[in-house]
């Protein structure tokens, strides 16, 4: 008896171990006298233990089951899947069972079924946190995953994005700049796996748990990887010192990311697509259409609210002669700058354009005195009066601008747009470098 692999374990009438064969050490984790003497019930698997109490109750009728499964607890802590052939011996009073470990079956049958589940996610994914909150979810039913995320890099900004992120002990952090000293920024150094065990003294005191783990958890990562590198790294981390990950774990860890991989490149292709559609790829201004879009929102909304705003028609003295001059490197340097020094003239709520080649356009919402339109107007004009130095020459340039308001010089997109660029072409026939406001009247439709 002591030759079989599988363990022939004997219970009495309370539920009591009487006797274990020596298989069910490498089953149970326990010597059979550890066992022997202890109620059955102490050692099932407590989700599984009112269904294993059922079918006592049945074998004591005298059924025989010959394929019933369920869960035990080593002694270790881990869980072993047990199929179990059983009866009632009327005779001697006592259950005599045979148990048979089946964990590495059902281990493989999981896994099986979490790749195709995985992949069918993967390829139905149209969204991708619901993705990944999918992947979590099945990841969770084989591995320690109550602490998961993802978190994305991009190295033109050298920036961490977290798209998906659950942490038992905090929030999703906010977008910040690669630590070099982070676990995941070895990972992403390295574009190879990181496998943290718990307590081996490598967690960051006084940094975010989620970047960098904690000192009690087992911290594991994968890499990204896509062809043009490592694009971000995907993250289990687990408080339970008990259970580590595995290599198993890491295998199917790693099938994930492969999954996970290629919808992070289409949506980030879909969305780069989409901001070039909209927005100048010189300067990253919206575009005309993208302009025109928010100019006709925001007049809905002024007008709903009651409200007023401006627009601005920008143009570029003697740009024609940098570009003549200088080249048309410089000129694109000088229109990118140009850009940024915009931005710091204008509200986070304002939107400025690139309308064409030296052109710009600038929404103004919420402004209700048209005092506060030229003295912003006068701003922009100093701001960009001021010298530039582009690939070390020295540019000097000046500035038109055309204004019109809402509602006095038009309700219409077009209106308002056509009426600024009037009164910016007036302000250059008159020598330019300064502002004017359309003299024209609203055009009621």
């Amino acid at each position: 008896m002591d030759l079989l692999l599988d363990a022939v374990c004997v219970v009495d009438t309370e539920g009591r171990f009487t006797f274990i064969s020596a298989a069910g050490e490498r089953i149970f984790g326990y010597l059979p006298e550890e066992m022997v003497g202890r109620p059955m019930i102490d050692f099932v698997f407590h989700e599984d233990r009112a269904r294993t109490l059922q079918v006592v109750d049945e074998i004591l009728d005298g059924h025989l089951l010959p394929y019933f499964e369920n869960r035990y607890v080593r002694k270790d802590g881990q869980v072993v899947h047990i199929m179990w052939s059983a009866r009632w011996s009327e005779t001697d009073q006592v259950r005599v069972a045979v148990a048979r470990d089946i964990t590495e079956r059902k281990r493989a049958e999981s896994l099986q079924a979490a790749l195709y589940a995985i992949s069918d996610a993967a390829h139905a994914a149209e969204d991708l946190v619901a993705l990944l909150q999918s992947i979590h979810r099945i990841l969770g039913e084989l591995l320690p995953a109550a602490n998961f995320f993802v978190a994305l890099y991009d190295k033109d900004k050298d920036e961490l994005t977290f798209p998906y992120h659950v942490d038992e002990c905090g929030e999703a952090p906010e977008p910040q700049k690669l630590d070099p000293t982070t676990r995941i920024a070895e990972v992403i150094r390295s574009g190879q796996v990181l496998l943290v065990p718990a307590n081996c003294g490598q967690g960051l005191v006084g940094r975010n748990p989620s970047d960098t783990g904690r000192d009690s958890s087992n911290w594991l990562g994968v890499p990204l990887c896509a062809k043009r590198g490592v694009i971000g790294v995907l993250v289990v981390q687990s408080d339970c010192a008990e259970t580590p990950y595995t290599n198993k774990d890491i295998e199917l860890l790693q099938f994930a990311a492969g999954q996970i991989t290629p919808v992070i490149e289409r949506k980030q292709m879909e969305a780069w697509l989409q901001y070039i559609a909209q927005h100048d790829p010189l300067t990253g201004l919206p575009n005309r259409e993208l302009f025109h879009d928010r100019l006709q929102t925001a007049l809905r909304l002024a007008e709903r609210n009651q409200t007023r705003l401006a627009v601005l028609y920008l143009d570029l003295d003697k740009f024609k002669e940098v570009n003549d001059t200088l080249g048309h490197h410089v000129g694109d340097l000088l229109l990118q700058e140009a850009a940024r020094r915009l931005r710091q003239c204008v509200r986070s709520s304002d939107t400025i354009g690139r309308v064409g080649g030296d052109e710009f356009l600038v929404l103004l919402n919420g402004i209700s005195l048209r005092e506060q339109v030229l003295s912003i107007a006068e701003e922009i004009r100093i701001s960009l009066d001021r010298p530039f130095l582009l690939a070390a020459h020295p540019v000097h340039i000046s500035l038109s601008i055309g204004v019109a308001l809402y509602p006095e010089h038009g309700d219409d997109h077009m209106q308002l747009i056509r009426h600024a660029d009037e009164a910016m072409y007036d302000a250059k026939k008159s020598g330019g470098n300064h502002s004017r406001i359309s003299t024209r009247p609203s055009l009621k439709k």
